[in-house]
């Protein structure tokens, strides 16, 4: 059995992964992170994130925010975005996620998980068997909770590196995701 820790696939901006092949092979739902995986932390959805979401629901895909954030937060990021939210998830516990896909019509078997943290967004995917991204932070600039994990995660990045568990074929590098 893979490491919980792991994710599916490594991605160095969720702007650069491959929605239209992720739907040929059958998948429907894209659940996202905010803060750091689409915008930086406590910043509004900008021209990039409202394209990227006009993109996935052109591709068919039907998508949810998945936010530990408060409502104000999640909202003012969706305001123009327009796409299903839960806030307050408490990722990386299950409620939330399961809650995002049976909001969606989806299932672990369709539903790929986008996000820039192990210890919540991986972790709580993994946990389920869905399809997760380990996208790179965004900003280097985080609140003191986060740099405490982003501490800890370091040695999980350095053991997929070792673990040759991604190939050449993935966009980026466990080694590159810690820069």
């Amino acid at each position: 059995m893979r490491n919980t820790f792991y994710p599916s696939e490594l991605v160095s901006s969720a702007y650069n992964i491959d929605f239209e092949k992720l739907y040929e092979e059958g998948y429907r739902g894209v659940i996202f992170d905010i803060d750091n995986t689409l915008v930086p932390h406590g910043a509004p959805a900008d021209a990039r994130a409202e394209a990227l979401f006009k993109r996935l629901r052109n591709i068919g895909f039907d998508c949810c925010l998945l936010s530990n954030n408060r409502k104000a937060r999640v909202d003012m990021f969706n305001r123009n975005i327009r796409v299903h939210e839960i806030w307050l998830a408490n990722k990386p516990f299950l409620r939330g996620y399961r809650e995002a896909m049976n909001t969606m019509g989806t299932d672990t078997g369709n539903t790929v998980y986008v996000g820039d943290q192990i210890f919540t967004d991986v972790w709580g995917a993994s946990r389920l068997g869905m399809y997760s991204i380990l996208v790179r932070p965004i900003n280097p600039k985080e609140e003191i909770q986060i740099v405490l994990k982003r501490f800890f995660e370091k040695p999980v990045l350095n053991a997929y590196r070792r673990s040759g568990y991604y190939s050449n074929s993935h966009e980026i590098s466990a080694e590159a995701l810690q820069k």
